[in-house]
């Protein structure tokens, strides 16, 4: 009786695969060639998966930025809203050892995408998204009854996220977790100011 493959298992493994060779050496060190080595395929097995590094690439990123969609997501639905603000805040940081490598990933991506439209307008949907779900949150946790396009509500939200993407990069230089404590007391300070 032949084997039965999971294909979709096996896609996510090469994503696996890409994102700890990055989180290793960078963006150069997921070659083809050591992304296979890494995985125990036969030379030639990952071109049905994957035709080419982009496309390999392209995965990972997206599947980065969904694990942050689902952090941001699988908040407790009894939080009020001001605690579902903060959640969806800290679940964008590097606030543990995995996120900080996710943050390696993700870096690593963002300087390739510059050369890649297709990857540049992926996250710039992404960051569009963010942007919208995130003033969501703002207008209600502040409570005064404002739109979520109300231009103090979207002012915020872009804060929050030049915030994050700030932390994300720096905590690169500091993959230890030196900057934790930092960027949860900015998180109070910034709940302060955006809600009181």
């Amino acid at each position: 009786m032949p084997k039965i493959i999971d294909h979709d298992q096996r896609r996510r493994e090469i994503v696996a695969v890409a994102k700890k060779l990055i989180i290793q050496g960078g963006f150069e060190a997921a070659t083809m060639r050591s992304i296979v080595t890494e995985a125990g395929f036969a030379n030639g097995a990952l071109k049905r998966y994957f035709p080419s590094k982009d496309s390999i690439v392209a995965a990972t990123f997206q599947s980065v930025l969904a694990e942050m969609n689902e952090r941001t997501g699988e908040h407790d639905p009894s939080l009020d809203p001001k605690e579902a603000l903060r959640h969806d805040i800290e679940a964008t940081l590097p606030l543990d050892t995995y996120r900080i490598d996710s943050a390696r990933v993700l870096l690593a991506l963002w300087e390739h995408s510059v050369a890649n439209e297709d990857l540049a307008s992926l996250y710039r949907d992404h960051l569009r998204e963010w942007r919208r779900r995130l003033a969501e949150r703002i207008a209600e946790a502040r409570g005064k009854g404002e739109p979520a396009d109300a231009s103090a509500v979207t002012t915020l939200a872009g804060e929050v996220i030049g915030m994050s993407i700030g932390a994300n990069v720096t905590c690169v230089m500091f993959p230890d977790g030196a900057l934790i404590p930092e960027h949860r007391a900015y998180v109070d300070r910034l709940m302060t100011n955006i809600v009181g």
